[in-house]
């Protein structure tokens, strides 16, 4: 069976995105090369990774772009060259290279992908997404990026799970920048 692994950012308060949708606050400095470097090891990895509508939209609006190949130039040739899923009962299509459109029940479509032989599948952004799976318990590993912000209001990474889902650390890494990544998975 596939692991199926969330990677997001979210602030000290415990949200992932602002009010109004917005996560440009999780952008580091550019010339932070202790980031960078460890944002350009993930992109290379051989996984595939699987997307809500919203931030499907958002990436496929950026990284296919000659600025993501100029000012990222690694991660846009990882985020453009692996097969990606973009869960959406309402698109037609998706038009991004290496998409594959999952239109039906969401946990049922994920439990075939991770049956389907194959490399890890990787959630990026996708609350809505991460929620349902979390509920479902369809979730291998957590891994958070816990921000030294405090944005007062927005949207948390599990809005919307009504049961408790124990997690046990697996492991922590502090970044100069004041980032520190938490990996969890489900106790048992």
């Amino acid at each position: 069976m596939r692991r199926l692994v969330v990677f997001n950012q979210v602030t000290l308060d415990g949200y992932f995105t602002d009010p109004k949708g917005d996560m440009s606050w999780a952008h580091k400095d550019p010339g932070d090369a202790e980031w960078n470097a460890f944002v350009s090891g993930n992109a290379s990895g051989d996984g595939e990774l699987l997307f809500g509508r919203v931030t499907y939209d958002m990436m496929a609006g950026f990284w296919p772009t000659p600025a993501a190949m100029e000012m990222m130039p690694d991660v846009a040739k990882g985020m453009n060259r692996m097969p990606k899923y973009v869960c959406s009962r309402t698109m037609k299509q998706a038009s991004w290279k290496n998409t594959t459109l999952l239109k039906g029940e969401l946990a049922a479509e994920v439990r075939k992908l991770k049956a389907e032989p194959g490399p890890g599948i990787a959630i990026l952004g996708s609350g809505s997404i991460v929620a349902q799976l979390a509920q479902a318990g369809l979730i291998d590993e957590y891994q958070v990026v816990v921000n030294p912000l405090v944005l007062g209001d927005g949207r948390t990474l599990f809005e919307g799970v009504t049961k408790r889902l124990p997690l046990r650390l697996t492991g922590s890494r502090v970044f100069g920048n004041g980032s520190v990544l938490v990996t969890y998975e489900p106790a048992p």
